[in-house]
């Protein structure tokens, strides 16, 4: 994921990065996020510590990784999924996956998923913020940072168009169905391939009845930054 990509030096790169979670560790540190499966309210200080440090671990690499592929003055512009909040367990970045959390204590409480077996299991990603961005960028050292904005985009991609498909209007089932490739694999490695049609039937639900009540959107935080001489 962070390794060099290409021999030769190039002028500009674009990197939208939606979700790496099939590549990147699990952060250590977490035994104690029990009932959760990321970032969470009820998440311990030190599991938000541990999420942190990994992320400024991940980034700092990858921006070495991506300065080696650069010339000097090259420039650089990343898209990737974040938050506005300071708190990094806030709804607007945490929300999507406590969904999947709800779905799989169900699943816990009825005998279906062993309790262990959901203690142990957690998403290796991190959302940061626009100041968490800069500040890991200015602290590597290898870019300047020339722009960075955040923006929302609806949960269901289709929200909005004048004539949807029928298929577009189960807004549920669309961000259930989005969710699920990129928490399968991850799913299937910890639990096995045997609950995943349940898991995701009673994320679809869930979603949906949350969507039809509130608000619901994903932030993305963009910048843009150009290779120091």
């Amino acid at each position: 994921m962070y390794q060099r990509d290409i021999g030769e030096k190039i002028e500009f790169d674009i990197f939208c990065i939606r979700n790496m979670t099939d590549s990147k560790p699990v952060p250590p540190g977490l035994e104690s996020n029990k009932g959760n499966i990321y970032m969470a309210s009820s998440s311990p200080p030190s599991v938000l510590k541990a999420y942190f440090k990994q992320f400024q671990s991940d980034f700092s690499m990858f921006l070495r990784c991506r300065s080696e592929e650069l010339v000097e003055g090259g420039s650089m512009v990343l898209t990737f999924l974040g938050r506005r909040s300071d708190d990094p367990s806030s709804k607007e970045c945490c929300y999507i996956w406590e969904l999947l959390a709800v779905a799989l204590n169900d699943m816990v409480a009825e005998g279906r998923i062993e309790e262990g077996k959901m203690d142990s299991f957690n998403i290796p990603q991190y959302t940061p913020s626009q100041g968490e961005v800069t500040c890991e960028i200015e602290k590597e050292g290898c870019f300047i940072v020339n722009g960075i904005e955040v923006s929302e985009v609806n949960w269901n991609a289709y929200e909005g168009e004048l004539c949807p498909s029928d298929a577009h209007k189960d807004g549920g089932h669309n961000v259930a169905m989005l969710m699920r490739a990129v928490a399968e694999p991850l799913l299937i490695s910890h639990f096995g391939d045997g609950i995943i049609e349940e898991v995701f039937s009673r994320y679809k639900t869930i979603v949906a009845d949350r969507m039809s009540k509130e608000t619901t959107e994903f932030i993305n935080v963009t910048v843009s930054m150009t290779k120091r001489g």
